[in-house]
């Protein structure tokens, strides 16, 4: 809506509806179920607003309600909506590859896109318990390859908040995360050595589109005692030929690159 002075103004009930769905982002970090009053300390509400939003998300299913705590967990239309997103992006057809690729490496194997400011695990073995699906895009091998190879109208390293440090090892500074990019996009991989958390080494590649630009990032995790620097080449080859699967599989025949094309 656009005013006379032709300031753009939110359409009515914007406001109630961006609350709506700022109180189901509350579940993202897989955390135990949240009572009317942690959702208001959490998004700053008065507890009978809280209460309020919740109720009506309950109505609608997004919601639903323990009957002996009162206490609040994601209802059975997130689980429909997601599995139908789940589907309609092709994700079940990854699994195979991705179990495969974790089995020949003895790795954690994760699909990975972007969403705003973070990376969301979709397919693989990553949904951790208080932290969910979400990683930071900074200080994970995932989100540098997103960073690196952005789609269109995704920012890049200054347009992400404050960079929090995880370890003593994590880029806090924009312009040293820029010149880091600069090297995964160079190399064609991403690596992560202890950034976002001690004893945890990732390497990880672009599933790329026809025009450059990374549809999904694929990693594999383990120790620096599995993935060796003497055997890192080794992982990387076997992400690249996880990676163009993938390609194969989860992007339209248009959409994928000619064969041996390198990042």
């Amino acid at each position: 809506m656009t005013t006379e002075a032709g300031i753009l103004r939110p359409p009515a009930g914007a406001q109630a509806v961006r609350r709506a769905l700022d109180v189901l982002h509350c579940f993202h970090d897989n955390g135990p179920d949240l009572s009317a009053s942690d959702l208001a300390r959490r998004l700053e509400l008065s507890t009978s607003t809280a209460h309020r939003l919740a109720r009506t998300l309950l109505g609608a299913g997004f919601l639903e309600q323990d009957a002996r705590t009162a206490r609040y967990r994601l209802g059975p239309a997130m689980t429909e909506l997601g599995r139908l997103s789940y589907h309609q992006r092709g994700l079940h057809l990854a699994t195979p590859e991705l179990a495969d690729l974790a089995e020949r490496t003895g790795a954690t194997a994760d699909l990975a896109l972007r969403s705003g400011p973070h990376v969301v695990i979709v397919a693989g073995g990553s949904v951790t318990p208080k932290v969910g699906l979400r990683r930071p895009l900074h200080s994970t091998a995932l989100g540098k390859v997103l960073l690196a190879w952005p789609r269109a109208g995704e920012g890049g390293p200054r347009s992400l908040p404050a960079l929090p440090a995880f370890t003593e090892r994590t880029i806090v500074e924009p312009p040293a995360l820029a010149a880091e990019l600069a090297r995964v996009r160079e190399a064609g991989y991403a690596l992560n050595d202890g950034e976002s958390a001690h004893g945890v080494r990732t390497v990880a590649v672009p599933v790329l589109e026809r025009a450059g630009h990374a549809r999904f990032a694929l990693a594999v995790r383990a120790t620096p005692e599995l993935i060796t620097d003497a055997r890192l080449d080794w992982y990387l080859t076997q992400a690249r030929e996880c990676a163009r699967a993938l390609e194969v599989l989860l992007l339209a025949p248009t959409e994928r690159r000619d064969p041996g094309e390198r990042p």
